[in-house]
């Protein structure tokens, strides 16, 4: 009997697992940036030839579905790589009562990020937000910021489970979600 790979058949998941659908009521916003608009410099990486201030944004979140036990946020740009996307920030366990992120609550050992809320790993490897960096010349990047509601209190994964797995677990695991999209070009 041939073995699957493991990425494969975590894509064969992904694409099996239903998105979940936007709740009545339930939306996100940012005071940073309106939905569909241009993320500020203060967002943008501070690596890789990016000299941004790499804070999160701001988030807040409201109508959120009964039964939501938990919030998770992401953060992930659909035109890096060649459409294969490229994970910003990934946030879990955010407990049931918050309504929102400061900005600044990627940054590790922030203040802002709620007690018992995680952050899981990045496409960048490591486990706090990275700002937008796309390609000098790209049309602007589009970032999209959901939040799950979620069914459960803890998701209880693994550190360092890959951010295309996290999502995974999202989708089977939220009762809706709600997003915003910002854009992010560098001229030069």
């Amino acid at each position: 009997m041939r073995s699957v790979p493991r990425a494969a058949c975590l894509a064969a998941l992904a694409l099996a697992t239903p998105r979940p659908a936007a709740a009545a009521g339930f939306g996100v916003t940012s005071p940073d940036f309106p939905d569909g608009g241009t993320m500020p410099p203060a967002q943008e990486l501070d690596l890789h030839g990016c000299t941004g201030a790499n804070r999160s944004p701001a988030l807040a979140w409201s109508g959120a579905p009964a039964g939501t036990r938990s919030f998770a946020v992401t953060i992930h740009d659909t035109d890096a790589r060649g459409g294969r996307g490229w994970w910003h920030w990934v946030v879990l366990d955010i407990p049931p009562d918050v309504r929102g992120l400061r900005a600044g609550a990627g940054t590790p050992g922030s203040p802002a990020l709620p007690a018992g809320a995680t952050q899981g790993r990045t496409s960048f490897g490591f486990a706090r937000y990275g700002g937008p960096c796309p390609p000098v010349g790209d049309p602007p990047h589009h970032y999209r910021i959901t939040v799950y509601a979620l069914r459960v209190a803890r998701l209880n994964l693994p550190a360092g489970t890959p951010p295309d797995a996290v999502r995974t677990r999202l989708r089977a695991d939220a009762l809706a979600s709600a997003r915003i999209v910002g854009r992010f070009g560098r001229a030069r």
